[in-house]
């Protein structure tokens, strides 16, 4: 018969361990959660500018990749109607020559000499032949000319294929830059939410004020260096306000190189799109040198371009979440002044 014995109790000493671990691992929490207190306002806006600028730099390539975009869509297009222009002249090229092999196999084939023979006229058949002779010599030549159309076309196509993939792989870069893009922005949406109401009312009552400051700027009196310069500029300032957007060119709304080159238009001179091949697009000068409707390159790797408006201001598309406005070269790292 089976017996039953009662289950053993934990003893008193494994309870108080048991009790003793728990307790530890809820002070450790509670230490790690004192340990990380929330961000403040100031360190929220400082990662949310750094977040910007990444993005900002990330839109540089974009808008770079999206020219290439274009230029190469361009370029296959043109091959595409040159393969299928030259498909066409070979069909009609080879529908010739095809009509004349197949009417000489209709009409048999007999030796020469049988046929002079045979013939009651020689001098006739002589004349005849010597056209049959250049009837052959042009065959000979559409052969030649079907031949070389048959080899360009090859290259040609092979030429497209190349530009289809680097088409190809341009759009994957610019589907990657975007994503990333995305999610800088994303991330310093993030932050910004994990504030109070009343914090973020501060920071947007900040960048309102940074806004409406652009009334009470003094630009001096300084005089731009050309025509052109001084209506990119005026042009740029008909623009003050408009929000900035990645990507966006203009006419309601801009990212930094959007705005120098529609500016730019308007005065007549066309610009490359992004900043750095701005930052090419006239002679290099420095900060003393610097007149208002001058290109400004701010940053190690020239992510950020400005119009210079005078007295140390520079006009431009600042950032997400900021409107085109003026604000003070020494709010960020000044590289070099180009002169369109």
């Amino acid at each position: 018969m089976a017996s039953h014995r009662r289950p053993k109790q934990p003893s008193r000493t494994r309870v108080t361990v048991f009790t003793a671990t728990a307790a530890a691992a809820v002070a450790l929490s509670s230490q790690a959660a004192q340990a990380a207190p929330k961000p403040t306002k100031e360190e929220v806006k400082s990662e949310v500018d750094k977040l910007y600028e990444q993005a900002e730099q990330a839109t540089e390539k974009y808008n770079g990749a999206k020219e290439d975009q274009q230029k190469l869509q361009k370029e296959v297009d043109r091959l595409q109607d040159k393969v299928a222009r030259g498909q066409e002249e070979l069909n009609k090229l080879r529908k010739g020559i095809g009509s004349v092999a197949s009417g000489q196999y209709r009409s048999g084939s007999i030796d020469p000499s049988v046929q002079l023979f045979l013939s009651g006229d020689p001098d006739t058949y002589l004349e005849k032949a010597s056209t049959l002779d250049q009837l052959s010599g042009k065959q000979a030549s559409q052969l030649k000319v079907i031949a070389d159309k048959q080899r360009t076309l090859s290259q040609q196509r092979e030429e497209a294929a190349g530009k289809i993939k680097d088409l190809s792989d341009t759009r994957k870069a610019l589907g990657d830059k975007k994503d990333e893009i995305q999610g800088k922005l994303a991330k310093a949406q993030e932050l910004l939410n994990s504030l109070t109401a009343k914090e973020r009312e501060a920071l947007e009552a900040k960048e309102e004020r940074a806004n409406r400051a652009n009334s009470r700027v003094d630009l001096g009196t300084a005089v731009p260096s050309s025509q052109r310069a001084a209506a990119a500029l005026n042009a740029a300032k008909t623009k003050i306000g408009s929000p900035y957007v990645w990507g966006a060119t203009g006419p309601s709304s801009f990212d930094c190189s959007g705005l120098t080159q529609w500016a730019y238009q308007q005065a007549g001179q066309s610009l490359p799109r992004t900043s750095q091949e701005q930052a090419t697009a006239g002679t290099q000068i420095g900060r003393d040198q610097l007149k208002p409707g001058d290109l400004v390159m701010f940053y190690d790797d020239l992510h950020h371009i400005g119009l210079y408006a005078g007295n140390d201001q520079v006009l431009h598309a600042p950032k997400p979440g900021a409107a085109v406005r003026f604000e003070p070269m020494d709010n960020m790292p000044f590289m070099y002044g180009v002169r369109v």
